[in-house]
């Protein structure tokens, strides 16, 4: 907070200017922000495209491991070589943020701004999200307690509502009502609000014309024959796209330097596709040398469904993938130590351990061989803390060039800004210059079962998948309906490749547990549920809210 305090932010106009962006397509919300008009993009999309850099990471502790703060960096870092980047991110979601994980602008040296605007509220898109949401669940309720005119079986209900905090006490409910007029009781719950398909939607839709065709699409509910209920037979998917005609509009705003950046959308990776929208990363391709994206948590899943979901859709194809790690989270992945979300950090985690790392780095070479399997050339960003050794960066280096990536550079983006990624920015340039094959991991043709078998083996190091009975009438259902050809989301937790969140390095041989699988038919996916992930997270122990507050002149303090 000091550090934001320091620096002197630049009106939004010139950002744009700077960018590319015409005064014409701008709409500010205030000095710092702005919305850029669609109108900008069909303006645009015949121009030569820039490169396109993902950011990733290793299977991170519940503290991360600095992948957004390289992604702000690396794009800052580029611009000192000379070259016009412009970053491109998620929105933050508040149910971290007052949780465990605190902010998503990045930190130190490499952040973006005005921050406490971005974590709080920013432009009001989740917002318009839940109201979006809630909105369809209020229009089936009362489409069943009008007579049911659509035939909907309550049990087959998967169209939840939606509150962007962390709420553990709402995952699950029961509509209770006292009289006729109140309509029927029955199981229901609450996802956060990142969770909704609305949010995929808006993430892959290519134009307001393509979200407004997704929304018809949406499936609520099934009739006792199987029939899907759909928003189109609702009437209520023109509503929605009204409630979110300017959330599709991507954020500008810009890094601790200046450089320009948009923030679009949020779903998280490990329960949808953790991926910015279609739309900002096509705006920032026809006006920039060079896009650094990032993917959520570690590469099994956001790089996964980067390359898998929302490449097919873009029809984009990637230049460079980095992979942030950090020494700490190598060591974990040893499994002789735990991070616990809210709690300090084991001391011993900063002391000098060559043989705790060198069983981490396990984790590291199945991330870096995840990336090469798409083609795709991969830097290791080694995001250095104080503590780190010369000995433990030189093993780390060592075994991520053993396990084939391009190139391992140590990163001081968070200490330096971009003076402290020059080398990481150099390597970058160069792998996206080199030669790539990009492929996707599977065809659409395979059956549902077959795609997800082919992520848990050679993504996870999954010797089998299971599935409960629930799943397989589900995926049968799914099949049955011609929805078999889509790709799949699969949601588990971030914190393995395995659906068991304290199996740390890389294991293999395990069983992926699927109890479910969902139909997501206006994002174009398939959901399959694996083990104990939910949908709505809990507060930690001692949550981050705690520490935020205002002060006399109402600046927000406590977001770190």
């Amino acid at each position: 907070m000091e550090i934001s305090k320091r620096v002197k932010l630049a009106e939004i106009k010139k950002i744009a200017k700077a960018a590319g962006i015409p005064a014409k397509y701008v709409e500010p919300q205030g000095r710092y922000k702005a919305k850029i008009s669609l109108d900008f993009l069909r303006e645009k999309l015949t121009r030569r495209k820039g490169k396109y850099i993902l950011v990733s990471a290793i299977t991170p502790s519940p503290l991360g491991e600095g992948k957004t703060v390289t992604t702000i960096g690396l794009s800052m870092a580029m611009n000192r070589a000379g070259e016009k980047s412009i970053v491109c991110l998620r929105q933050p979601s508040m149910g971290p943020i007052f949780g465990a994980k605190g902010v998503g602008t990045g930190g130190g040296y490499s952040r973006v701004m005005p921050s406490g605007d971005i974590n709080l509220h920013f432009t009001g898109d989740i917002h318009a999200v839940g109201v979006a949401h809630n909105l369809a669940s209020a229009f089936l309720d009362n489409s069943i307690f009008r007579g049911n005119r659509f035939g909907v079986d309550p049990k087959t209900i998967a169209w939840r509502r939606v509150l962007d905090i962390n709420d553990r006490s709402l995952r699950n409910i029961k509509i209770l009502t006292s009289g006729k007029e109140n309509g029927p009781s029955r199981e229901s719950g609450f996802d956060i609000t990142v969770a909704s398909e609305l949010m995929a939607i808006l993430a892959l839709a290519r134009d307001l014309e393509d979200m407004r065709r997704r929304l018809d699409n949406i499936v609520f509910a099934f009739t006792p024959n199987g029939k899907p209920v759909t928003a189109r037979d609702l009437g209520v998917a023109g509503a929605m796209a009204a409630l979110l005609k300017d959330a599709i509009k991507p954020n500008l705003v810009q890094t601790i330097e200046h450089t320009p950046c948009l923030i679009h959308t949020g779903p998280f990776a490990n329960i949808a596709h953790g991926n910015s929208s279609i739309i900002a990363d096509n705006m920032a391709l026809a006006v920039s040398d060079y896009v650094v994206t990032e993917s959520g948590f570690g590469a099994d899943l956001g790089a996964e469904k980067f390359f898998d979901i929302k490449c097919r859709v873009s029809g984009l194809v990637p230049d460079a993938a980095v992979l942030v790690l950090t020494v700490r989270s190598l060591k974990m992945h040893s499994g002789r130590f735990k991070i616990v979300a809210g709690e300090p950090v084991d001391k011993k985690l900063f002391r000098e351990n060559l043989d705790a790392l060198e069983k981490g780095c396990a984790n590291l070479e199945r991330q870096i061989g995840n990336i090469k399997k798409f083609g795709v050339p991969v830097v290791v960003a080694i995001n250095k803390f104080a503590t780190d050794t010369e000995k433990e960066l030189i093993l780390v280096r060592k075994k991520a060039i053993l396990a084939g990536a391009d190139e391992a550079v140590v990163s001081e983006l968070w200490k330096r800004g971009s003076k402290g990624g020059t080398e990481l920015a150099k390597a970058v340039i160069k792998a996206a210059e080199s030669k790539k094959r990009f492929g996707f991991l599977y065809p659409l043709n395979l059956s549902i079962k077959d795609k997800i078998k082919k992520i848990a083996k050679e993504m996870y190091g999954a010797g089998n998948v299971s599935y409960s009975s629930a799943a397989n009438d589900s995926i049968a259902l799914y099949e049955k309906l011609g929805y078999g050809k889509l790709p799949v989301c699969i949601a588990k937790t971030h914190l393995s490749f395995s659906a068991n969140p304290a199996a740390k390095g890389a294991p293999e041989g395990f069983t992926l547990p699927v109890r479910d699988a969902h139909l997501s038919a206006g994002a174009g996916f398939i959901t399959p549920i694996c083990g104990t992930i939910n949908t709505m997270p809990g507060l930690p122990a001692n949550p981050i809210g705690t520490r935020i507050d205002i002060d006399k002149k109402g600046n927000i303090v406590g977001l770190s």
